[in-house]
């Protein structure tokens, strides 16, 4: 007997639904799951984020990043990545971070190392179980666009459950970054431009720009969680956010920023694809001179991010 062709292709339809996410396919684009790739599997992915406004001047910055993983074993993958940032500024100077107007485009500003380890599979077991640890270097500031020497070490934890047959997913992450950095010292050019610019804010004629060139260190802590919905084959639809906060020895907590916005996800049989718009909801501690929005983190956060993620697998 003949299938009717909308018979064969609702079938179908419901299959491919019912399909579970590849593994490390990233359905949201901040908060990660508990998957690691098969062993012998191998996937490459490409990072763009997109951060802007500091609600002075203008302000915007892209970083870029570009992952080889390889499934070392079941349970174990790792990581190797190189990161490029360009960003563009002008008319806003903070003190310490921000010396003044800085432009480029793409320039190379890190690499990073990372193995993710599963203790319990979201397939198999009640909740998926993974821990990540990371070793980072900079050599360029993410925020000034100047030369900063950072290093950074990073270890977090991921949670995930799946329900309704697969097609709701939830994660949780938390994690804790240890952080050291030493800047380069501002030529004498951009130190006498960024005074004129505090005496101009304060004014006070005296004043000059502090831009500290001893070696720094943090600690920053991270909480994050967000849900993913396939509501048809191959996309789904997702919310996200994420608290984070910073430790500096002299000061104790030193900023503190909460981000959410969602996401969503197309995946295909070899690759994937992420787009999530990120808000800065509320944030604290440090401000900067004349910070107009009293309820935000400036300084190291911008207002909007907006993430795009593309994964292959091979």
């Amino acid at each position: 007997m003949a299938v009717k062709p909308t018979a064969s292709l609702a079938a179908l339809a419901a299959a491919l639904l019912a399909l579970p996410a590849q593994a490390d396919e990233n359905l949201l684009g901040y908060v990660s799951g508990a998957e690691t790739l098969p062993q012998g599997a191998s996937e490459a992915y490409l990072f763009v984020t997109r951060r802007w406004d500091k609600d002075q001047g203008e302000y915007t910055a892209y970083d870029t990043e570009v992952e080889y993983e390889y499934g070392v074993t079941h349970r174990l993958t790792a990581t190797l990545a190189l990161k490029g940032q360009s960003i563009d500024t002008d008319g806003l100077v903070i003190d310490g971070y921000l010396p003044g107007a800085e432009r480029y485009g793409l320039k190379p500003s890190g690499v990073e190392a990372k193995l993710k380890y599963n203790f319990l599979s979201a397939a198999k077991d009640a909740v998926g179980l993974s821990g990540t640890f990371a070793l980072k270097q900079n050599w360029l500031d993410p925020h000034s666009g100047k030369d900063k020497d950072t290093t950074k070490a990073d270890f977090s934890l991921q949670l995930q459950k799946l329900l309704l047959d697969d097609q709701l997913t939830l994660v949780a992450n938390t994690g804790i970054e240890a952080t050291y950095a030493k800047r380069a010292p501002l030529d004498a050019a951009t130190q006498a431009d960024a005074d004129a610019a505090m005496q101009a804010l304060t004014g006070d004629p005296g004043a000059s720009f502090e831009w500290p060139t001893a070696p720094e260190m943090e600690i920053e802590l991270k909480l994050g969680a967000g849900a993913s919905y396939r509501f048809a084959p191959n996309w789904s639809i997702g919310a996200e956010t994420l608290y984070a906060t910073e430790f500096e020895t002299e000061v104790g907590q030193e900023r503190w920023s909460w981000f959410a916005g969602p996401s969503i996800h197309y995946g295909a049989k070899q690759w994937w694809a992420t787009l999530t718009w990120f808000e800065q909801l509320a944030g604290g501690r440090e401000q900067y001179i004349n910070q107009a929005d009293d309820t935000l983190h400036l300084i190291e956060k911008t207002r909007h991010e907006l993430r795009f993620k593309l994964g292959y697998n091979f």
